[in-house]
Formats: structure tokens, sequence, C-alpha cells
């Protein structure tokens, strides 16, 4: 069973801006630490990708996946799990609200392992991703 974990950041960027730095999958491993190798395999009418292919390593998680995206202008994207080594199941959103020239970012994920994990440890685990995103896309989006 997926549990959902859901954190909030607030970035001094507009949403627009913030967006185009979550839309720009290439650029991921320049940016995100975990991220090894990431290809949009697939794009939609927008010009956004649709479908991507990740390669993973964050240290004791390692993982080969894909996801399919859906966008919703510049206010919110969502996506879920096609297939994965690791995975059997993500679910995950990014919620953008612009307020006086910053973005409040809501990341929300539920994420099914295809090991069993201690619900504690896989908790304190989607904690650090959740933190570890929001931070590193802060900095990328107001550096």
């Amino acid at each position: 069973m997926a549990d959902q974990s859901t954190q909030s950041i607030v970035v001094d960027a507009p949403a627009a801006a913030v967006m185009a730095v979550i839309a720009d999958f290439p650029a991921y491993p320049t940016w995100v630490s975990a991220a090894k190798q990431v290809e949009v395999l697939e794009t939609g009418p927008d010009g956004r990708a649709r479908r991507v292919h990740f390669v993973l390593d964050a240290g004791a998680v390692k993982d080969d996946y894909e996801l399919d995206y859906t966008w919703d202008g510049d206010r919110r994207v969502d996506w879920t799990l096609v297939r994965g080594q690791m995975q059997k199941k993500q679910d995950g959103s990014y919620v953008l609200t612009e307020s006086a020239g910053a973005t409040t970012v809501t990341y929300t994920i539920a994420i099914d392992l295809t090991i069993p994990m201690l619900g504690l440890i896989k908790r304190k685990a989607e904690k650090v991703i959740l933190d570890t995103a929001l931070k590193e896309l802060k900095k990328r989006v107001e550096a």
C-alpha cells in the first residue's frame, strides 16, 4: 500500500519560472543529485514531456523507471509510474501557487516498492526525497 507524503516550500520566483525548471528534464542531472540519466521519450502537443525515463542513484535507492506526465499550464503537473525496477507504483504532483512574486510549491508523492519496507523507514525515506527535491528545486530556480 502506498502512503502519500506532502511537503511545501516557497520559491522566490514566479510560477512560470518554477515550472520551466520542473519541465526541463534533460537538465535534471546537472541539479538533481540522485538523477544520473533523464531522457524525454515522448512530448505532448504543448511541447512538454509526456513520458520520461529516469535512472536514479540515491545511494541505498537505485531505480530505472518511466513516468507519464500531465500538465495544467504553470499551475500543476501530475505524474504516474509506467514501469520501474524498484517501484510498482508512483503517483505524484507539483502544485504551484503564486503570490506577490513568490511561488509556493507543494510536492505530493505516493510510492509503493516491489520490495517490502517497514512503514517507519519508508516514511523517513519519502520525507528525505521530498525535502531534497524541494530544496534542490528552490536552489536551481533562485540561482
